[in-house]
């Protein structure tokens, strides 16, 4: 599945096990949150480095842009799914029912997680090493199809050059605990409904949305 042997078991069968899973069974290891938070931090820093050396005459702004747009759920998430990690991550059995929901945020988290424990199993040259076979060739698809640039900004700009009015926002659905919410967001012209997107804050959702408008080409 991700092409790394592991040391440590206890470590990988941490990053692949959700906090819900705990309320069911009995394990003795932890859920995944603190490698979650480990790993989006390996993977800002390897990212980062990478960017910085690649492209050295692109201004802070333009290398922030590219990175969010390559570390971002919906990246991730296509990463995730091809490597199956969804159908090996231990979740509850209600979780596991509203799986279509949360499959996003869930799969981009966990494999967090999963960098967060390459690093700390096989140290940071065989997570850099990981990341680049898995994430930076996604890179240049990002760089093709403009996805560095922000969409609620190109958004804006085509709707006021075409009809002079700017896009509005609006929540449409807000589910789950607080610490895991979920937005889904739509974004209007006038109170014309264009598109939707969904993640785990509502700037989260409006960028989503804002992109799916522009794919889908609804202005």
């Amino acid at each position: 599945m991700l092409g790394v042997t592991f040391k440590n078991k206890k470590l990988l069968r941490e990053a692949l096990t959700h906090r819900s899973y705990l309320n069911e069974h009995s394990v003795p290891w932890g859920h995944n949150e603190r490698l979650e938070f480990l790993g989006d931090a390996v993977i800002e820093l390897v990212v980062t480095e990478y960017l910085f050396k690649k492209f050295p005459q692109k201004t802070e702004g333009e290398l922030t842009n590219i990175r969010a747009a390559l570390v971002r759920k919906e990246t991730l998430f296509e990463i995730a799914d091809a490597l199956e990690i969804l159908d090996n991550l231990k979740l509850s059995q209600g979780e596991r029912k509203n799986l279509e929901k949360s499959k996003m945020s869930l799969a981009a988290d966990t494999f967090e997680a999963v960098a967060g424990a390459i690093y700390l199993d096989r140290g940071i040259t065989r997570a850099k090493n990981f990341l680049a076979e898995k994430l930076i060739p996604g890179l240049e698809k990002i760089l093709r199809e403009e996805r560095h640039i922000d969409p609620k900004s190109r958004l804006q700009e085509i709707t006021q050059e075409k009809y002079g009015v700017t896009p509005t926002y609006r929540v449409l659905e807000e589910e789950g605990p607080d610490h895991a919410k979920e937005f889904k967001v739509g974004v209007y012209l006038n109170n014309r409904l264009l598109a939707s997107g969904g993640g785990s804050s509502k700037q989260e959702a409006e960028q989503a949305a804002a992109r799916e408008a522009l794919e889908e080409n609804s202005v």
